[in-house]
């Protein structure tokens, strides 16, 4: 599978990888589904610790006992919670980052993580004070990088400004094109990388689009009314075909442009994740296929208060 760099780091990722927050509970299932992921190449994982409260560490650490040296491990931090109680509350401070770390270590069995990610932020949060906590933590040797997981334009810039990340995860599919419209190109040309989320948007970029719209989006998606959404997705599948599957539709339109790493989805079964890794077999993707997947749905904005 074809690797791409993440910003100015010396981490190679393969451009779609596995999202672990919907691999469940179940450790032997989850584990098949790593397994099935390391195996077809995927070597980029990404969890968080809130996912099921630290349990989604512990499995995806488990699974790649032995492993370690051939994957890399994103994680993230922010969302300040405590084992036995209900919740949790955002706390992006140089204390809890520089404590939930060694726990993060501790569940994933491993002495480094590569990528760290703030697991969210805003424009009130003492930015300074956790950027300064995720450059100690390098020069510790406990993360080999860091980066950011927002959808907020106001805050990717100042940490654009002020920190050394190399990533900022966030959603972009055909149906939310938010990055298009001031992100990827600003990310680009600071030599800093994109995660993806989300590519699939909620599943209604799936062979199962139109069911998925009904299950849904009843309420819409985004901008886009229900009514929108019926149109769109049916002339979206007219795309596919036995050459290129509706995922892989979904996953090249993102990868498209060079501030992409790679496509971060998730996956509940091998069979979900066996339809996503239908994309290393395409090979009718175009310039001019690009453009008219893009002609079928329309830019939306981000706030432009966050």
């Amino acid at each position: 599978m074809k690797k791409r760099q993440i910003g100015s780091s010396d981490l190679y990722v393969s451009e779609i990888s596995l999202g672990c927050m919907s691999l469940g509970t179940d450790e032997k299932k989850a584990s098949e589904i790593i397994d099935r992921a390391l195996d077809s190449g995927i070597n980029y994982l990404d969890t968080a610790d809130l996912y099921d409260f630290g349990a989604n560490e512990s499995i995806v650490g488990a699974a790649v006992k032995g492993k370690r040296d051939e994957v890399i491990i994103g994680t993230k931090v922010g969302n300040h919670f405590e084992p036995g109680k209900e919740g949790w509350y955002w706390d992006p401070s140089k204390a809890y980052i520089k404590e939930e770390v060694k726990e993060s270590l501790r569940r994933l069995q491993t002495d480094y993580i590569d990528l760290y990610q703030l697991h969210g932020g805003t424009i009130e949060d003492p930015i300074d004070e956790t950027i300064e906590a995720f450059e100690e933590l390098k020069q510790e040797g406990l993360i080999r990088y860091y980066g950011i997981s927002s959808i907020r334009p106001n805050v990717i810039r100042e940490y654009i400004n002020k920190s050394n990340i190399v990533s900022v995860m966030m959603q972009y599919s055909l149906l939310d094109r938010r990055p298009e419209e001031e992100m990827l190109d600003l990310l680009h040309q600071n030599k800093i990388s994109v995660i993806a989320r989300g590519p699939m948007a909620k599943g209604m970029l799936t062979k199962k689009g139109i069911e998925q719209v009904e299950k849904k989006a009843q309420n819409g998606y985004l901008d886009y009314s229900y009514e929108e959404l019926k149109e769109i997705i049916p002339a979206f599948l007219a795309y596919a075909n036995d050459e290129i599957t509706p995922n892989a539709l979904a996953l090249s339109y993102i990868l498209h442009h060079p501030a992409l790493a790679t496509a971060t989805f998730g996956a509940s079964s091998v069979d979900q994740l066996n339809a996503n890794l239908a994309y290393t077999n395409q090979n009718k993707w175009s310039d001019d296929l690009y453009k008219k997947l893009q002609e079928l749905t329309r830019p939306i904005q981000y706030d432009k208060h966050r």
